[in-house]
């Protein structure tokens, strides 16, 4: 039985981003272990996924002697457990768990690249970042961007060497289920008692955002043209802030506390009723790999108004499913946004077509085209 080892930094990338992933694997005769830093989702990995987990001191931030300690673990954790595949995701987990896996003689070193912080960074920050992205894709044996822009880009710009660079079947980190993302009664009931909570009425316009409340997602910027709108619609915010590593403006803070139709909803763990509460997905940003909400928003039957940027572009069809906007302007996602709220007929046509993109991503086929890959560089 071939051992199979997924690590990323934090568990709720396990949780969320892999969910059913790790239970499918090992029903296919795989033992598959998981390891990340501690975390509540911990609990919902193991009973879910049915794997053993290991905790390792993994940070988000670059931190030397820690992140020192980490790799040691790391590597002390590869070695008692001999895997025939070191799978990360994540960028910590990435560097740490290639370097460990390679001094372990791990013979199949993957790692997946999805959203890249060296996109945005500046200075001596990107020059960092660009060192270590190079480093992981190395000490690697193959790499796998989730979207096929995403590599282009890193063929481009980092030109790895060494590293094998594929896109795993359509793309994304893990498909899509249509069935659980769909519309259905129960849903619908839920989305208008949202509504009806957050008193909204049926025939106010409603936004919906759902990520990280981050500079990046160009959260910024979307309440900067929400302020123009006047009391044409209201937006739900689903997601938490990150005030440590990209914190919004604190006017932008200050507003999304203060206005009545803007609604800071928190982090949920199902989103498919705030979707459903919703008339237009927007999702304003600066850098992605695959983002998985484009696409469960997709599958809700929601028009899309995202950035046109590397995988946002490869879901969303301008004009047939969403409409793109230019990254960090807010003139041209107020453009998009007033004709989004102001036509109806538009709205419809693309909620319409949205969800046909959605079923081409369908998670049992991409779960099927990884095992595919696994087999093949196991030989088997």
């Amino acid at each position: 039985m071939a051992k199979l080892l997924r690590i990323t930094t934090e568990p709720i990338s396990l949780n969320l981003l892999l969910k059913g992933q790790l239970k499918f694997f090992k029903e296919n005769g795989y033992k598959v272990y998981t390891a990340s830093a501690d975390g509540q989702e911990i609990k919902d990995i193991k009973e879910r996924e049915q794997v053993a987990h290991f905790i390792l001191p993994y940070t988000r931030i670059i931190s030397p002697f820690a992140d020192l300690r980490a790799l040691l673990l790391t590597f002390k954790l590869i070695k008692k457990l001999n895997p025939d595949i070191v799978h990360t995701h994540t960028p910590k987990a990435g560097l740490l768990g290639m370097i460990a896996a390679k001094l372990a003689n791990v013979p199949h070193r993957l790692h997946t690249v999805a959203g890249m912080p060296l996109m945005e960074a500046k200075g001596i920050n990107r020059r960092i970042l660009q060192f270590t992205e190079k480093f992981t894709y190395r000490m690697a044996t193959a790499v796998y961007p989730n979207s096929y822009n995403l590599k282009k880009w890193i063929e481009s710009h980092l030109r790895p060497k060494n590293a094998k660079i594929k896109v795993i079947g359509q793309g994304s980190s893990n498909g899509i289920d249509t069935t659980f993302f769909r519309r259905t009664r129960l849903i619908l009931e839920q989305a208008k008692d949202i509504r009806k909570k957050l008193k909204i009425t049926n025939s106010t316009t409603v936004l919906v955002f759902v990520g990280r409340l981050v500079r990046d997602k160009g959260v910024n910027e979307l309440v900067d043209v929400f302020d123009t709108l006047g009391e044409e619609a209201h937006l739900i915010l689903v997601g938490d802030f990150e005030d440590h590593r990209e914190p919004l403006e604190e006017t932008t803070k200050q507003r999304i506390f203060r206005y009545e139709n803007i609604h800071h909803v928190g982090f949920q763990r199902d989103i498919r009723a705030y979707l459903c509460a919703g008339d237009i997905f927007v999702f304003p940003s600066y850098r992605e790999g695959f983002p998985n909400v484009v696409l469960q928003a997709c599958s809700m039957e929601l028009p899309c108004l995202v950035t046109d940027i590397n995988g946002c572009n490869e879901i969303v069809k301008n004009e047939f499913n969403g409409l793109f906007v230019t990254p960090k302007d807010t003139v041209s996602l107020e453009r998009q946004l007033l004709r989004l709220i102001q036509d109806g007929q538009l709205r419809r046509k693309l909620s319409g077509q949205a969800r046909l993109v959605a079923l081409k991503y369908d998670q049992q086929e991409y779960w099927n085209a990884l095992l595919a890959e696994y087999r093949s560089i196991l030989d088997v």
